[in-house]
C-alpha cells in the first residue's frame, strides 16, 4: 500500500473514532435527559403526594369527611359520623368506667380479662368467636341501640309537643357548662378542640348541643310517661295475688358445705352431707358457728351468713321453698341439696350434686309497714385527714359538728317547733344539697333503702311517731332529724306498684323502640382505637 493510500486510511478511521465518540457523547446526553426528566417527574409526584397528604390531613381534621359521611341511619334520621360518634365514644367510656370501678382502678387487666387488648384496634379483636363479632362491631351495636332509643323518644316528644321542664334546661346547660369545665382543665383553648379530642374530628359544640338535648328529651319524655301511670288497689291485689311470695321478706343464716372441699371425691357426696346433719343438729347460731369452725373440710369463711330482710325473689332459690312455709317458726334448721341442672343436645336435663345448704330460720315479714318520711338537717364534719384513701375526722372535729347539730336542734325547739319552721331551718342550715330546697325532706323510705344504717333505722323505727326529733351521726356527719309521719302506702304496696310500673314501661318502651328502624353505615371514620 503505499503512503498516500495509508494516509487515507488513517484519515478515514479517526473519522470513523470521532463519529463513534460522537455517537456514545450523544447517547449519554440522552441518557442523562432521560434521568433528568425521570428525577424532575419523580419530584412532581412526591410534591403531589406531600400536597394531596396536607391537603387530606387538613380535610380531615376541618371535619369536612367526617361531618358527610353518614355513619348510621335511625329511622328518617341519618347520623353522620360526628353525631354517631358521640353515641359510640360515650358507650366504650361508659363500658370502660365499669370495668375500672369493678377492678379497683386496674381498667386494663380487667379489659384483658374481658378478652380485649387496650393496646390494639377494637376491629382487629373478636369479640363473640362464634360469629367473629370484633369488639368494633360490639361497641358500633350497643352506640346504635343507643341512638336508635333516644330518637325514638325524642320523636315521640317532639310528636306530642313535649319539651324539657325549667329544671331539665338547666341540667342540660349545666352539663355543657361541665364540657367547658373539663376543656380548661385539660388545657384546651376552646371548647370545639377539646370536643374533637375526646369524639373526633368535626366535634364542635353545635353538634355536641343537639346530640345532649336530643338525649335529654328523650330521658324527660320518658320520665314524664313513667310518672303519668297510676295504678289502683284493686290493679295491686290483682297482681299481688299471683305473686304474693315476692314480696316477702326473710331473715336467716346460712352455710354451704360444698364437695369440691373433700380430698376423697367418690366420698364427697357422703361426706358433705354427714357434716351438713350435724351442723343441722346445732339449736343456736352460736351453736351453729361453733360446729361450722370445728369442720375438717371448710373455707375461709368459717362462720354463717346472716341474711337479714332478704326478699323472697333474691334468696338462695335452694332455700326459697323451706323458707317460704308458712309454718315455719324461729330457729327452725335444715340442710338442703344444692344442685345445678344441664341439659344434652337433645333437651335431657342431668342434675348435679354440689354440696348441701345449711340454713336456720330467723324471721320473716310480708313489708306492710308504712313507709317513713322524715326531714333532715345534716351538719358535716369539717377538716379530717387522709388515710389509706379515706378521710378521717378527730373526735374534737366530730364534737364540733354536734354541737353545732345541738345548737340547731334547741334553736327550733325554742321556737315554733312546728314541720314549717324546721322545714325553713333546713333550707338555711343544711350541707344535704339535693334536699336543702325541700327544706330537708326524704320521702318513702322503706327498710334496706340506700341510706346510711343509722339514719335509715331512726326513719324505720317502728316506735316513730309524727313530730319525733333526734340527732344521729353517719360518715357524713351529724343529721338533725324529725319525723313528718308515716305514708299512706305500705312499703309493700310500694313494691308492686313499682313493679307493675317497670313492667308496664318495659313493654311501652320496647314497643317504641323495636319500631324503630336501625342500621350502620360507613363506620370507617370512627376511631377503633383506646385513647383513654
Amino acid at each position: 500500500m503505499s503512503a498516500s493510500s495509508k494516509k487515507k486510511l488513517r484519515k478515514e478511521q479517526e473519522s470513523a473514532m470521532l463519529t463513534e465518540k460522537q455517537q456514545q457523547e450523544q447517547k449519554e446526553r440522552k441518557k442523562l435527559k432521560g434521568y433528568t426528566i425521570a428525577f424532575v417527574a419523580l419530584i412532581a409526584v412526591i410534591a403531589c403526594v406531600a400536597i394531596f397528604s396536607l391537603v387530606s390531613g387538613v380535610v380531615n381534621r376541618s371535619g369536612i369527611l367526617q361531618k358527610n359521611t353518614v355513619a348510621a341511619t335511625v329511622g328518617d334520621h341519618e347520623l353522620n359520623t360526628v353525631e354517631f360518634s358521640y353515641y359510640y365514644t360515650d358507650v366504650i367510656n361508659s363500658t370502660f368506667s365499669q370495668w375500672n370501678s369493678s377492678s379497683n382502678n386496674n381498667l386494663e387487666l380487667y379489659a384483658q380479662l374481658m378478652g380485649l387488648d387496650l393496646s390494639k384496634p377494637y376491629d382487629k379483636q373478636v369479640y363473640n368467636q362464634e360469629t367473629g363479632e370484633t369488639w368494633a362491631d360490639y361497641f358500633l351495636n350497643a352506640a346504635l341501640s343507643n341512638a336508635a332509643s333516644d330518637y325514638a323518644l325524642a320523636d315521640k316528644a317532639n310528636a306530642e309537643g313535649h319539651t324539657l321542664t325549667e329544671g331539665e334546661q338547666t341540667a342540660l346547660e349545666n352539663q355543657i357548662q361541665t364540657q367547658s369545665f373539663y376543656a380548661q382543665i385539660y388545657g384546651y383553648d376552646s371548647l370545639d378542640k377539646y370536643l374533637a379530642a375526646v369524639y373526633g374530628y368535626g366535634a364542635d359544640e353545635a353538634s355536641y348541643r343537639a346530640f345532649a338535648t336530643n338525649n335529654a328529651l328523650a330521658a324527660s319524655y320518658y320520665t314524664a310517661h313513667q310518672d303519668s301511670l297510676t295504678y289502683e288497689d284493686a290493679d295491686l291485689r290483682a297482681y299481688e295475688k299471683d305473686h304474693a311470695l315476692d314480696f316477702n321478706s326473710y331473715s336467716y343464716h346460712a352455710y354451704a358445705v360444698y364437695l369440691s372441699n373433700y380430698e376423697d371425691k367418690d366420698k364427697a357426696a357422703e361426706l358433705a352431707e354427714a357434716d351438713a346433719k350435724k351442723l343441722a343438729e346445732a339449736t343456736s347460731v352460736e351453736e351453729l358457728d361453733k360446729a361450722i369452725a370445728a369442720l375438717e373440710n371448710k373455707e375461709e369463711n368459717v362462720t354463717s351468713t346472716a341474711y337479714e330482710n332478704v326478699l323472697y325473689t333474691n334468696v338462695s332459690t335452694y332455700a326459697q321453698e323451706w323458707l317460704s312455709d308458712p309454718d315455719r317458726q324461729e330457729g327452725d334448721i335444715t340442710y338442703l341439696p344444692m344442685e345445678t341442672t344441664s341439659k344434652d343436645e337433645d333437651g335431657n336435663e342431668t342434675k348435679t350434686l354440689t354440696g348441701y345448704y345449711v340454713v336456720r330460720f330467723e324471721s320473716s315479714t310480708e313489708n306492710k309497714e308504712p313507709l317513713a318520711n322524715v326531714r333532715h338537717i345534716l351538719v358535716k364534719f369539717e377538716g379530717g385527714t387522709t388515710e389509706n384513701g379515706e378521710t378521717v375526722y378527730s373526735d374534737e372535729e366530730k364534737a364540733t359538728a354536734k354541737q353545732e347539730a345541738e345548737k340547731l336542734l334547741q334553736e327550733w325547739k325554742d321556737g315554733e317547733a312546728t314541720e314549717e319552721s324546721f322545714a325553713q331551718l333546713a333550707k338555711e342550715n343544711t350541707d344535704d344539697t339535693s334536699s336543702k330546697e325541700n327544706g330537708g325532706l326524704i320521702e318513702d323510705i322503706y327498710p334496706g333503702a340506700n341510706y346510711v344504717k343509722n339514719f335509715l333505722n331512726w326513719s324505720i323505727d317502728p316506735e316513730r311517731k309524727a313530730g319525733d326529733t333526734g340527732i344521729v351521726e353517719s360518715e357524713y356527719g351529724y343529721h338533725v332529724m324529725y319525723y313528718v309521719g308515716d305514708d299512706e302506702m305500705t312499703y309493700r304496696d310500694y313494691m308492686i306498684e313499682n313493679t307493675l310500673r317497670a313492667d308496664d314501661m318495659e313493654e311501652w318502651y320496647t314497643e317504641i323502640v323495636e319500631a324503630m328502624p336501625k342500621s350502620l353505615k360507613n363506620t370507617s371514620r370512627l376511631n377503633m382505637e383506646y385513647n383513654g
